[in-house]
C-alpha cells in the first residue's frame, strides 16, 4: 500500500508478488465503488467515485394538474373541464332485456376533489328514503317514479343504501356487472379501512348518448338503433359519499381515522323495450377517477419541515453544499421521527402501488414543523468548507466526541456528498481498530517490542512494506503505529481469525466503534452503513484489512467516528438531528483508550505527521489507501482534539499521501474552529 509518509520514514504502500486484486476480489478501476446507503435508495447528483447509492430518494409526489371530469351527460358538479371517457357503446357486460345495446364510456381523467362541490366536512348520517320498487319477472329494477329523474334517483338511492348496509351482493345485483361491481365495492372498503359509509343522492339529470350501433334485422335486412339509445331514458346522478376512513393497520403508532366527503356520479337507465333499471357499471362510480386498473388507498402523511437550520438558526442550504443541500430537501418533504404529527389521504394507486399525480385527498391533514435545528455549528461548518477547498474530491466530517453530534459535513467533489457517501478503503486509519482489538487481548502493548519485516507472506501472497522499510524486533509497537508500518499489523491475521465464524477484527470494529451496522443519523428515520467489513474474511485479505485495505469500505462520517470513540472512550453514534435514537457500543477498556491516545499522539510527535504543525492537544493518524495501478492513492486523515472536543476525518480521493494531502486540511478545520 502507498505510504502515508510523504517523503517521511516509513511508510505503507505495498507490493504483491502476484496478482493480489484478481485473487482478493478487488475490483479494477477507480476502487471507488457503490456502496448501499439509505436503504439503497438511488443517489443523487453525478455518481462519482466512492459514490454509494445514497439517500436522493424525494419523499411525497409533486402533484400537476390533471384534466378534469368529462361533460359526457352534461354539465359534472366542479369536476373540470378535461377530456371524457370516448365513445359511448352500449352498456356494459348483461344486457337488458329487449335485446339493449351495449355501450362504455368515455375515458378521461377526474381528479379527486373532496371540496370540488359544496362538500360536507363532517362525516354526516344520511338516511336513505327507497320509494317502493324491486326487480320484475325480465330483470332489472323496477322503480315507482312519475318520471325518468324519480326512478333514477331510486335506484341510485337503493344502490346507496345496500352498499352502505353492507349488502355487496345487493348493490351489485342492480348494476349491468355485478362481478365487477361486488369485487371493486369490497376493495373499497379494504383499501380504506373502512369504518363506515352513508350516501345520498343530490342530483340527477337527463343525458343522452352517442348514437347507438346498429344491428341488422335478418328478416327485413333493414338497421334500427336499439337498446336505451333508442329508448332515450338515460339519467345522470350525482351522488354524494361520506366515508370515514382509518391508517393501514401498522402504518402509525397511533392510528389515524378521519372523514372523507365526496361526490360521484353514475348512469341509471332503462332496458329497451322493459320496466327494468340499471346502473351502468364503471369503476369511477365508486370514486371520480378511478380505472379497473387502479384501486383507492388510505395513506398516512408524513409531517414535513418548513425550514431546516442549523445549531444557530441559519438556513442549511445557505451553506451550497451537496451534502447539507440534500439532507435539507430530505428532512423538508418528511420530518424526523417522533416530531410533527402525521396526517391521512386517500389517494389513488396503480397496479404497483405507485400514487396517481393529483389524485390525493386530505382527510386529516399533518401537523408540519417550522423550524428544525441541526447539529450543525456555523463555525465548524465555515472551517470545514474553507479547509476542503485546498483540493478537488474533498471531503470532510467533524463530529463532538461526547455527544456524537455532527458539527460540520463539507464537500468539495461537485455535486458529490463523499463526506457521507464515499465508499473508499480507510487505509492506515483503520489500525487504530487493529491496535484495539491487540491491545484488548493483551497480544501486545503499546511499549511491547514489535517488528515489522519488509515483507510477510499469507495465504501465497507476499506483501511489502513500501521502499523496503523495516523496523527492527526491539521496536515499540506504538513507533510502528507512528511510521504506520504495515507489516506491524498483517502479522496478527492468525489472532484475528476466529474459529468461530467471525474474525476478532469485524467483532472489535462493530463492538467497540458501532461500525459495519446501520446508524440512523437523524435525515427522516433513514439508516444506512457508512462502514462495510466481511465478518469473517480469509486469511490473505484479514491480513491486507489490518492495515485498512482488502475489501473495506469507508466514508469520512464512519473514520471520524472512530476518532471521536477513541477521544471519548465510548461510542456515541454520530447523529444530526438532537433526539435522535443513538446504536449503543461497549466503552473501550480504560487501559485500550490511554493507550491509543499515547499511540496517536506518537504520530504528530515523532511519525508520519510530524512537522505538519499540529499543536500539543492533537492526536491523528494518517491513512493512504492504494485503488489500482495508474491512480493516486486516496489519502485520509483522522484526529482529535480534546480541548475542543472535537474529531475530525477528511478524505481526498486520487490524492496521494495522506500526511501530505488530508492532513493540511484538518489542520485547517482545528484552527479554525
Amino acid at each position: 500500500m502507498t505510504s502515508d509518509s510523504g517523503g517521511e520514514s516509513g511508510g505503507e504502500r505495498r507490493r504483491i508478488t502476484r496478482a493480489f486484486y484478481a485473487s482478493e476480489g478487488v475490483q479494477p478501476g477507480t476502487g471507488y465503488g457503490p456502496q448501499s446507503g439509505y436503504e439503497q435508495q438511488p443517489g443523487y447528483g453525478q455518481q462519482g467515485q466512492g459514490q454509494q447509492p445514497g439517500y436522493g430518494q424525494q419523499y411525497g409526489q409533486d402533484y400537476g394538474q390533471q384534466p378534469g371530469r368529462d361533460q359526457r351527460y352534461g354539465q359534472g358538479p366542479g369536476y373540470g373541464q378535461g377530456p371524457g371517457y370516448g365513445t359511448l357503446h352500449g352498456y356494459g357486460h348483461r344486457p337488458p332485456p329487449g335485446g339493449g345495446a351495449k355501450r362504455r364510456r368515455r375515458k378521461g381523467l377526474i381528479a379527486i376533489a373532496s371540496g370540488a362541490v359544496a362538500v360536507v366536512v363532517a362525516a354526516v348520517v344520511v338516511l336513505v328514503v327507497v320509494k317502493p320498487g324491486g326487480s320484475n319477472s325480465g330483470g332489472g329494477f323496477v322503480p315507482t317514479g312519475s318520471n325518468p329523474g324519480q326512478d333514477s334517483e331510486q335506484i341510485t338511492s337503493k344502490f346507496l343504501q345496500d352498499w352502505e348496509s353492507g349488502d355487496i351482493s345487493g348493490a351489485a345485483g342492480l348494476t349491468d356487472h355485478p362481478a365487477a361491481a361486488s369485487a371493486a365495492l369490497s376493495a373499497y372498503a379494504k383499501d380504506l379501512n373502512l369504518k363506515k359509509l352513508t350516501g345520498s343522492v343530490t342530483s340527477t339529470a337527463k343525458t343522452s348518448a352517442p348514437p347507438a350501433p346498429k344491428t341488422k334485422s335478418k328478416a327485413k335486412g333493414k338497421s334500427k338503433p336499439t337498446g336505451a339509445a333508442a329508448s332515450g331514458t338515460l339519467q345522470k346522478v350525482t351522488f354524494q359519499l361520506n366515508a370515514t376512513v382509518s391508517s393501514p393497520p401498522g402504518a402509525s403508532s397511533t392510528p389515524l381515522t378521519g372523514p372523507w366527503d365526496y361526490h360521484s356520479t353514475l348512469v341509471a337507465y332503462q332496458a329497451h323495450d322493459s320496466d327494468g333499471w340499471y346502473i351502468e357499471w364503471q369503476p369511477d362510480v365508486v370514486a371520480p377517477n378511478l380505472t379497473a386498473s387502479q384501486h383507492l388507498a388510505a395513506v398516512t402523511v408524513p409531517p414535513q419541515v418548513v425550514s431546516v437550520t442549523d445549531s444557530s438558526g441559519g438556513q442549511l442550504t445557505a451553506y451550497n453544499d451537496p451534502g447539507l443541500t440534500t439532507i435539507s430537501g430530505l428532512l423538508q418533504k418528511k420530518a424526523p421521527a417522533g416530531q410533527g404529527k402525521p396526517g391521512l389521504s386517500v389517494q389513488i394507486e396503480n397496479a404497483n402501488g405507485k400514487a396517481v399525480p393529483n389524485s390525493q385527498a386530505v382527510v386529516v391533514s399533518p401537523q408540519n414543523i417550522g423550524q428544525l435545528a441541526t447539529t450543525i455549528d456555523p463555525k465548524a461548518e465555515k472551517a470545514a468548507q474553507a479547509a476542503v477547498q485546498q483540493h478537488q474530491n474533498s471531503s470532510m466530517v467533524a463530529i463532538q466526541p461526547s455527544s456524537g453530534k455532527i458539527l460540520a459535513i463539507a464537500n468539495n467533489a461537485g455535486q458529490n456528498d463523499f463526506a457521507l457517501t464515499a465508499a473508499v478503503a480507510p487505509g492506515s486509519d483503520f489500525k487504530i481498530v487493529t491496535s484495539t482489538a491487540v491491545l484488548n487481548h493483551g497480544w501486545a502493548s503499546a511499549n511491547s517490542s514489535v517488528a515489522c519485516p519488509p515483507s510477510y507472506q499469507v495465504g501465497g501472497i507476499t506483501i511489502h512494506n513500501d521502499q523496503g522499510e523495516s523496523e527492527p524486533p526491539s521496536t515499540p509497537f506504538s513507533y510502528d503505529f507512528a511510521q504506520s508500518c504495515n507489516n506491524a499489523f498483517t502479522q496478527w491475521w492468525s489472532k484475528l481469525a476466529a474459529p468461530s465464524g467471525t474474525d476478532e477484527l469485524a467483532a472489535t470494529a462493530k463492538q467497540y466503534y458501532g461500525l459495519n451496522e446501520p446508524w440512523d443519523i437523524g435525515i427522516s428515520g433513514m439508516s444506512a452503513q457508512y462502514f462495510k467489513m466481511a465478518p469473517n474474511s480469509p486469511n490473505s485479505a484479514l491480513a491486507e484489512e489490518s492495515f485498512g485495505q482488502g475489501t473495506l469500505q469507508a466514508c469520512p462520517l464512519a473514520m471520524a467516528s472512530v476518532a471521536a470513540t477513541v477521544e471519548n472512550g465510548s461510542f456515541k453514534q454520530p447523529i444530526l438531528v438532537p433526539g435522535t435514537k443513538q446504536v449503543s457500543a461497549t466503552p473501550l477498556p480504560s487501559s485500550t483508550k490511554s493507550q491509543l491516545w499515547e499511540m496517536m499522539r506518537d504520530v504528530v510527535t515523532q511519525g508520519t505527521a510530524a512537522g505538519q504543525g499540529f499543536g500539543p492537544d492533537v492526536y491523528a493518524k494518517t491513512g493512504t489507501a492504494d485503488v489500482t495501478a495508474g491512480t493516486q492513492p486516496n489519502a485520509w486523515f483522522v484526529a482529535f482534539d480534546p480541548q475542543q472536543d472535537i474529531a475530525v476525518a477528511a478524505v481526498v480521493l486520487d490524492a496521494g499521501y495522506g500526511a501530505t494531502s488530508a492532513a493540511p486540511e484538518v489542520h485547517a478545520l482545528l484552527n479554525g474552529y
